[in-house]
């Protein structure tokens, strides 16, 4: 009868850790399936629409888009002109650029803004493998900081999408202004030109 109840305590201990090591657990499986360039794992692990629309405001420099949107009982002609701007295409810095699986590895190294840059994964030699540190732990979200050398942290966001499923939602890059993507050269041939 002892053992039984050792064997119920041990369970439910494991699972416990379990529940609350899973957000690390995500991101070290992100890094991972990064530096393998291995897409489907990482379609998997991040939320891609969620995460892109993170990181738009974040690449316009424009603090306006990242508030919340005015009630239109409050502000009628603040709320109608942010619709018309969302309706908007907004130019500038692709979200995209963050997202191939090179980018995302050196996010995860707490490269920031110069993650966009990144065209290839680093070789296992030259590669710096810092560790995330808690910021936000709940029940349903959970977010991690990477900080680089020079104290600037990227945090990710996961949310719960399961008892033991995480999945990235939002990346905050640091502060400061994305540099310009590197030219990414363009395949196939373009057909006739307008004239």
């Amino acid at each position: 009868m002892k053992l039984i109840g050792r064997l119920i305590l041990a369970a439910i201990v494991i699972a416990a850790v379990s529940f609350f090591a899973a957000p690390g657990v995500a991101f070290f499986a992100i890094r991972s399936a990064a530096d393998a360039n291995d897409a489907a794992a990482l379609s998997r692990l991040i939320d891609y629409t969620a995460v892109r629309q993170s990181l738009r405001p974040q690449l316009t420099g424009n603090p306006a888009a990242q508030a919340p949107a005015p009630s239109f009982l409050e502000d009628p002609i603040g709320a109608v002109k942010r619709q018309f701007e969302q309706a908007v295409p907004q130019l500038g810095p692709n979200p995209d650029a963050y997202l191939t699986p090179a980018a995302v590895a050196a996010l995860t190294r707490g490269e920031g803004r110069y993650a966009s840059q990144r065209t290839a994964t680093t070789s296992d030699a030259q590669r710096h493998d810092p560790f995330p540190e808690p910021v936000f732990w709940g029940v349903n979200r959970a977010r991690m900081a990477v900080t680089d050398e020079g104290g600037s942290k990227t945090v990710f966001t996961f949310e719960r999408r399961g008892p033991f499923e995480w999945r990235l939602v939002h990346v905050g890059l640091p502060d400061g202004v994305a540099p310009a993507p590197a030219p990414v050269p363009r395949v196939g041939n373009s057909g006739s030109h307008a004239g």
